[in-house]
């Protein structure tokens, strides 16, 4: 029998990666503890994911004709993230699924007491356990720039601007990566003048990103794309308004600032005590891992704390492959094929290389490109612009590559994840039928004319 407190693996922090994990491991048979001292669930079902995701919806059926007021969306928020009777999110259902599971749940404050020990303390209570293996999941939260003025001014991050119940009257979102430009599009739809400052979503395909900026346009959001926030002028603008100046020489107002300038899990690693255990943390946003998600002998780091796409699927696939290793897989971690979707109206979709990157690795590759609104499925929507990209490894004759920018773009892109996790032979891809007309039928057209190419 086990000793009270003595577990096989100990999770700490219980969002999408940490409840993958004890899931995964408890399917398995192992024993696991996890410990999280806020929401159990994490950012995504409460502050992010979730209510952003059912106000886009909103916002899209109110901006096509539907009857879709700011009350109703809100309380269908409200409704999606469990704060109906409270001011605060219940997470009742994920602890309830946790215990089915077997696992033992602690909320409290967890830190490392050296290898293979983890104390929890909640309020007067403390509690030490021992792990054969520990999975550090511990999150992130809203990076806070230093730009003069904003403290004095305040601002918003993720957590206000997905939970809001009144509409503020203006905003300046700073940054205009995934967040960012969701949350502008939903807030422009519903009448709040918005604008946004950054290069919109950077990472992404060029065609795309000038896609996603010109949506936001058309949603009615001022899109500061060439400049940057160099600081802010509390109640300097008009009606009191904050003033943002911009690196350009321009300025532009809100009643409020929202920041979606990227995330930190600093202050999380920074208080862990990562030193008991060996490892030398520099207090940056991240932590080094290796293939293996290994910080330390019989210690993994998953989900935002290592710092690879953000997002709830990848922090997901982390924390299972994280408890595979731990219970003795012989696995690696593979990131070449992890999608990514900006869930705006429309979407815009990757996964795996630009050809600028490819170039970068020495790959010799070429694009294949198509109008969206030319293809069958931009005709039946009425769509007119967007595109769909592919890069193709010209020595291997394999996908690397793809982007959507245009309706169901999001469900579309799985026609390439797929192929490139396996390096399925470009050939095999263009005699592969998808359905007429769909926007994945028309990434079959790409396959067509790359295999052409290389034949």
């Amino acid at each position: 029998m086990a000793t009270p407190g003595a577990f096989d693996l100990v999770v700490i922090g219980a969002g999408a990666s940490g409840e993958a994990a004890t899931h995964l491991a408890r399917g398995r048979g192992a024993s696991v503890a996890i410990i999280d001292r806020d929401l159990f669930g994490g950012s995504c079902p409460f502050w992010a994911c979730m209510p952003s995701k059912t106000l886009l919806h909103a916002a899209e059926a109110k901006a096509h004709g539907g009857d879709y007021p700011w009350s109703k969306a809100s309380d269908r928020r409200d409704y999606m993230i469990n704060r109906i009777k409270t001011d605060y999110p219940n997470d009742g259902s994920h602890v309830h699924a946790l215990e089915k599971a077997g696992a033992t749940v602690f909320r409290g404050t967890a830190t490392l007491a050296g290898p293979g020990t983890v104390v929890v303390t909640h309020e007067r209570t403390t509690h030490e356990l021992t792990a054969t293996d520990v999975i550090i999941a511990v999150g992130s939260v809203a990076k806070i720039p230093p730009l003069e003025g904003l403290e004095r001014a305040g601002y918003w991050t993720n957590v206000e601007a997905t939970s809001l119940r009144e509409l503020p009257k203006s905003i300046v979102i700073l940054g205009a990566g995934p967040s960012g430009v969701e949350i502008a599009q939903y807030l422009a739809r519903y009448g709040v003048r918005t604008a946004i400052v950054g290069r919109v979503n950077p990472t992404d395909h060029p065609l795309s990103s000038a896609f996603l900026a010109e949506t936001l346009r058309r949603s009615g959001v001022d899109v500061r794309e060439k400049a940057r926030a160099a600081r802010i002028r509390p109640k300097a603008g008009p009606d009191g308004e904050h003033q943002v100046e911009l690196s350009d020489g321009t300025s532009v107002s809100g009643a409020i600032i929202q920041l979606s300038v990227g995330r930190s899990s600093a202050t999380a690693l920074g208080a862990l005590g990562l030193a008991t255990i060996g490892v030398t943390y520099d207090g940056g946003d991240t932590i080094r891992v290796d293939d293996r998600l290994r910080v330390a002998e019989h210690v993994y780091a998953v989900g935002d704390p290592i710092g690879h796409e953000l997002s709830t699927h990848l922090g997901h696939y982390e924390g299972e492959m994280a408890a595979r290793i731990a219970l003795g897989d012989d696995v690696t971690v593979d990131f070449s094929a992890t999608p990514r979707v900006v869930y705006t109206d429309p979407e815009t979709a990757a996964v795996g290389l630009r050809l600028d990157q490819a170039e970068e690795q020495g790959i010799d590759a070429f694009e294949e490109t198509t109008g969206f609104a030319k293809s069958t499925k931009g005709y039946v929507v009425e769509a007119d612009s967007g595109h769909l990209t592919i890069v193709v490894d010209r020595t291997r004759k394999v996908l690397i590559g793809a982007f959507i920018a245009g309706q169901g773009a999001g469900e579309a892109i799985h026609a390439a994840v797929l192929p490139i996790k396996l390096g399925t032979p470009i050939d095999t891809l263009a005699q592969t039928v998808h359905a007429f007309p769909t926007t994945a039928r028309v990434l079959s057209g790409l396959f067509s004319a790359a295999a052409a190419k290389l034949r």
